[in-house]
């Protein structure tokens, strides 16, 4: 049986921070990390990404308007345990390349699978995601400059933008394990 990767997740530069600690196999392709990384960060999967390991990049080597990209390794050919193997081990994951959120993640244990388990599995994390389109991490920090304070001129506007009751210091662990079971 495949191990078990342990990885932690952070959004670099976010302050305070935001994180998740999660399960996935290490035959998982990168191409399915993606799907894992979108459910358990809380991103909505509507902009380009891309890893960076080893000095390698991987990600779809056409992009969205059919352009081919020679330096972009295929992500769906790539297993994680093919190109992080150690633990402590670390790389990069960048969403949107307009927001340009990167995402450290770190290998933090080797497991072996628990009988029952069904991976991929979320086993924490703090605070929300950012909202999708809010100008990346310093973009971030204005827009909750915003949102926390009635007297900033952009209050309403940023209130009005999001769903009701989003709260950034929010993280719903069993929602985010639910989005999870459809990937499995």
């Amino acid at each position: 049986m495949p191990d078990i990767y342990q990885l932690k997740i952070s959004l670099k530069h976010a302050k305070p921070p935001i994180w998740r600690r999660f399960l996935v196999s290490e035959n998982v392709t990168l191409a399915k990390l993606h799907r894992i990384i979108q459910d358990v960060m809380g991103w909505t999967d509507t902009h380009l990404h891309e890893y960076e390991i080893n000095g390698k990049r991987y990600g779809k080597p056409e992009d969205e308007w059919g352009d081919s990209n020679p330096d972009i390794f295929d992500e769906a050919r790539a297993k994680l345990g093919q190109l992080v193997a150690e633990e402590g081990s670390r790389f990069l994951y960048v969403y949107d390349f307009g927001d340009d959120w990167v995402h450290l993640l770190e290998l933090e244990k080797i497991l072996k699978p628990e009988a029952g388990v069904k991976y991929p599995v979320c086993l924490a994390g703090k605070r929300n995601c950012p909202p999708e389109d809010c100008g990346g991490v310093f973009g971030y920090q204005d827009f909750l400059a915003a949102f926390t304070n009635p007297a900033h001129p952009n209050h309403q506007e940023v209130r009005e933008s999001l769903y009701e009751g989003w709260d950034p210091e929010e993280f719903d662990l069993t929602t985010t394990n639910q989005l999870l079971w459809r990937i499995r």
